[in-house]
């Protein structure tokens, strides 16, 4: 009775887990203006994460082997984070914010990468990028560009 009162409950304790890392703490923004105002207030950099979130494989894998990582939601807190997201469903993203985020993505994405992490600092000039993931679940080089640039 007891092993099944274990099997029962190991699926709550991996979902607390998770909780653990704080991923929740993590807040992206989706207006450039706003980031640039924050990063200029808060002394920061801006990391723009350019995604395809409705049909690109790597950005999604990279969400979880990444931005839900216990490395990323501690450095995260040296960032403004900016999503800019480039659905191929135009229906998920009102028609101001799909305008928005190509006006971005002819800025500052100019070979459309995704996925594409890119460090601005708060007056809008680029300091470094990594583009794409190869869905290994190494993150090092990610990681390694926020280190450079917090």
């Amino acid at each position: 009775m007891k092993y099944f009162l274990i099997i029962l409950l190991f699926p709550v304790l991996l979902s607390a887990q998770g909780d653990l890392y704080g991923a929740d703490d993590v807040k992206w923004l989706t207006n450039y203006d706003e980031a640039i105002k924050k990063a200029k207030k808060e002394q920061k950099n801006v990391l723009v994460y350019f995604t395809g979130s409705d049909w690109c494989p790597p950005c999604k894998k990279l969400k979880t082997d990444l931005f839900e990582s216990p490395e990323f939601v501690a450095i995260s807190k040296n960032y403004v984070l900016l999503y800019v997201d480039l659905p191929r469903n135009k229906d998920l993203l009102s028609k101001d914010q799909l305008k928005h985020n190509y006006d971005l993505a002819s800025r500052y994405n100019k070979k459309n990468a995704v996925p594409l992490l890119k460090v601005l600092n708060s007056k809008g000039s680029s300091l470094g990028e990594y583009s794409g993931y190869s869905m290994t679940g190494d993150t090092q080089y990610h990681l390694r560009l926020l280190e450079q640039h917090q």
